[in-house]
């Protein structure tokens, strides 16, 4: 389930790192899905933003909630996934489609609509550019030290849709300590819901 809203282009800037610069539209992209991982479904959410590293455009990605602890820690020490833990429920039931996310007792995203049918997929490979970000801070906490400095991570991944449906629905953001997109991301308009079904064929770190 892709969904994109529009947000306000100073709390883009305000999220990005030192080295991103902001893209060329204000927009956030949320991606609900399930996957097999360790074999088993994952359910997951992540938050992207439009940003360019060294001239590159690609989207930074503010963080990713699964529901799979084993995965989370070793993500971010091996690449600086920004994964945290996430109780996410998504279905689909006839043309019903569904997605909540809950982290730390608060629902901080909720999606509910109905699919209005298939769409012709976008001909040809997509290949997408996402920044994460790996560092590790210094042994006692000393403020700005790191035994390892920050280091943008580059992900690139080559896929082509091969299903798509467009969604009439309505995506709700409720106010969270642990998520605050109402307060750093907020949504000025609502700009699309799709259900995407890709074929990946290549992904690099």
């Amino acid at each position: 389930l892709k969904l994109a809203y529009r947000t306000d282009a100073d709390r883009i800037a305000d999220l990005l790192p030192p080295g991103l610069a902001p893209g060329d539209n204000p927009n956030v992209y949320l991606n609900v899905y399930c996957v097999p991982i360790l074999g088993e479904p994952e359910l997951g959410v992540s938050t992207k933003i439009e940003a360019s590293f060294d001239g590159m455009a690609g989207l930074y990605c503010v963080g990713r909630g699964i529901d799979q602890e084993a995965a989370i820690f070793i993500s971010q020490e091996l690449n600086g996934q920004p994964k945290f833990p996430c109780d996410i429920s998504y279905y689909r039931l006839g043309d019903y489609v569904e997605a909540t996310c809950r982290h730390q007792g608060y629902t901080f995203m909720e999606f509910k609509g109905h699919s209005t049918g298939a769409v012709a997929p976008t001909p040809g490979d997509n290949e997408e550019n996402e920044w994460w970000l790996k560092y590790s801070r210094a042994v006692g906490g000393a403020e700005k030290e790191y035994d390892y400095p920050p280091h943008v991570v580059r992900v690139r991944s080559v896929s082509e849709e091969v299903h798509v449906e467009n969604v009439d629905g309505t995506l709700l953001l409720r106010d969270s300590p642990w998520d605050p997109y109402t307060e750093l991301l907020p949504m000025r308009e609502q700009l699309s819901a799709q259900l995407v079904t890709p074929a990946h064929k290549a992904r690099e770190i």
